[in-house]
Parts: structure tokens; sequence; C-alpha cells
């Protein structure tokens, strides 16, 4: 498949958002997308919380061994 993000490639990519959005858009857009992502880490970083203390409330310790002795 080759590479895909060339410097040719992600030229041709920014000038079609440029023709496409326009120049006043784009932070706009940048910002839209900067909040988006930081929700989205925000939310993963709950997530895995959440999920370490699942894991460590059901951790189980053994309980030590009690010798038997028979007479």
């Amino acid at each position: 498949m080759g590479e895909l993000f060339t410097p040719t490639h992600l030229i041709v990519l920014a000038v079609v958002v440029l023709v496409l959005f326009g120049g006043k858009k784009l932070p706009e857009l940048g910002k839209g997308l900067g909040e988006g992502l930081r929700g989205f880490k925000e939310g993963m970083k709950g997530v895995t919380e959440e999920v370490n203390k699942t894991s460590d409330a059901h951790t189980v310790t053994p309980k030590p061994e009690e010798t038997t002795t028979t007479k």
C-alpha cells in the first residue's frame, strides 16, 4: 500500500481542507477538534480508573494455611 502520510500527501490534504472550509472556518474547526479530543481523553481516563478500582476490589488474598495435627 505504501506510505500513507508522505509530505506530498499532507500538503495536498492541507490545500483541499483550506479550499473546502476556508481560512476563517479553520480555527473554529481546530478548536472543536481539540475540545473533542480533550473530552475523549478525560472519558477514557475515567474508564481506566474505574477498571483499575474494580480489579483492585476483586483481589482475593489467600488464607494462611491451617496446620491440622492428628493424634
